[in-house]
């Protein structure tokens, strides 16, 4: 029989009334567990005491909080292997890819136990005299995060650190893909010196648990990553009780390939921000926009390098793209490819559902190319091993091609002139632009996020996480008379 785990509810780890199985995507017969699926009153006593606990935790010390924050980070980096493995076994991703995500996710709690002692306010003089006026933040209150399957460790501490750097509760719903990395952090953040009921687990589907905590007053703020149609319908649902919300949602990034390019490293920049982690990334390059006079070169290039691409099981030496996470987005995946195909776009390799010695969900990497931007391949995020070419004649029609979209989260150029690095990094209407790199791939101490309907609210990361989950105070002080 399979180990039940369960969710943290106030303060205690508790079943709920039904369970959900765990299975391995690169072997369907290896079961890693079953989950329980939280109820609606353990919610309800969920919230209720994240509120107390808040008031708590927000009167520690700050180095107290900063040992908590600092002790949780230490245990990830120190576990990375384990806890990677266990990362890697449940939702696919190769297992370098798989340790290098818990590792980071320990970072994001020391950074944030650094930042839990540069809490510094200002002060100011007033127009009025013997006035002295005095601006500090002070915790949101109760923050609920709703993470993602894709980064199941990593996007959640990039939430969760701060929101307890800055003095906040934590109610914590997760992917239901992804179970085990979630109870593995649960119960490294429950061993601290924190409140009872200060951080919770509740695991459950979306339309139950997670429309009751979006939809709840006692939540002050909603940390969100998923896709935008459930955004959309977290900051409808949030408006009602202005509960401050910040979207991280679907995106539709370009890498600008330009005919001065390194040709092997703008394939190598290309195949690696397309493909890793399946294409499952918010970051991933799915357009390709090459200028004409390499496009030849670079697709030929391209394709080899896919074809050369070893899928595999996540756990096994030398896999560099492992199955995608589950049967639904295998389907998902094998439909676009369809849709390109109907479109016009010419599938020059890949893009088939694989047979391997286990019996998982796997996809081999694919390349379109004679794609033009208004494909719906080149509209919609596919969050599959798939990218399409789009032949450019100048850097301007790239240009124009880059910010032709809803989505504005990332994007990217491979050029070795400076004049064109600096133009496109100034006039692409992205949050995040990278030059001669890929577009996936950021650092934990600096601002994340998009434009248009890729995010919505303050930044995440760095310091600019503040603004999110604190609030702004501004004290007036009468001096008196000398």
């Amino acid at each position: 029989m399979a180990e039940t785990h369960l969710n943290l509810i106030a303060g205690s780890w508790s079943a709920g009334d039904s369970t959900i199985e765990n299975r391995n995507p690169s072997d369907l017969a290896d079961l890693i567990g079953n989950y329980a699926q939280a109820n609606t009153d353990q919610l309800t006593a969920t919230l209720q005491r994240a509120k107390q606990a808040q008031v708590e935790w927000a009167a520690y010390g700050l180095e107290r909080k900063q040992a908590v924050l600092m002790a949780i980070g230490n245990e990830l980096m120190d576990r990375s292997v384990e806890l990677g493995t266990l990362l890697s076994r449940e939702e696919g991703k190769p297992l370098a890819e798989g340790k290098g995500e818990v590792y980071r996710a320990g970072q994001f709690f020391t950074y944030y136990a650094a930042e839990c002692l540069r809490q510094l306010g200002e002060n100011a003089d007033s127009v009025r005299d013997n006035i002295e006026i005095d601006v500090r933040r002070e915790p949101v209150g109760v923050v609920a995060v709703i993470s993602p399957w894709n980064f199941p460790t990593a996007t959640a501490s990039w939430k969760i650190a701060p929101a307890l750097c800055y003095g906040n509760a934590v109610i914590w719903k997760p992917a239901n893909v992804t179970p085990a990395s979630a109870v593995a952090l649960t119960e490294i953040i429950d061993r601290q010196d924190i409140p009872a009921g200060l951080f919770s687990l509740v695991m459950g589907a979306g339309s139950t648990i997670g429309q009751q905590l979006i939809e709840s007053p006692l939540v002050n703020a909603i940390s969100f990553t998923g896709s935008v149609p459930t955004g959309k319908q977290i900051a409808t649902a949030a408006i009602a009780n202005f509960t401050k919300v910040q979207l991280e949602m679907g995106s539709k990034n370009a890498l600008v390939v330009m005919d001065d390019a390194d040709l092997d490293l703008a394939v190598s920049v290309a195949a690696g921000g397309a493909f890793g982690g399946s294409g499952q990334k918010c970051t991933a390059s799915s357009r390709l926009m090459v200028h004409e006079n390499i496009h030849d070169a670079f697709t030929e290039k391209l394709v080899a390098a896919a074809q050369a691409m070893k899928v595999g099981h996540a756990l096994e030496d030398g896999t560099q793209i492992g199955p995608v996470v589950s049967a639904q987005q295998l389907e998902e995946n094998l439909a676009y490819v369809e849709l390109g195909k109907s479109e016009g776009a010419e599938l020059l390799c890949g893009g088939e559902q694989l047979e391997m010695p286990h019996q998982g969900h796997y996809m081999s990497p694919g390349v379109f190319a004679n794609s033009t931007n208004s494909m719906r391949i080149n509209r919609e995020e596919m969050f599959a091993p798939l990218t399409s070419i789009i032949k450019v004649a100048s850097y301007d029609e790239a240009l124009a091609g880059v910010n032709d979209t809803n989505f504005g989260l990332t994007s990217g150029i491979v050029t070795k002139s400076l004049a064109r690095a600096t133009h496109f990094r100034r006039n692409a209407r992205t949050g995040v632009v990278t030059v001669n790199l890929p577009t996936a791939g950021t650092d934990y101490h600096v601002p994340f996020g998009g434009r248009g309907d890729s995010s919505y609210g303050p930044r995440e990361q760095g310091r600019s996480a503040a603004e999110f989950y604190t609030i702004v105070k501004t004290a007036y002080i009468s001096a008196g008379q000398p």
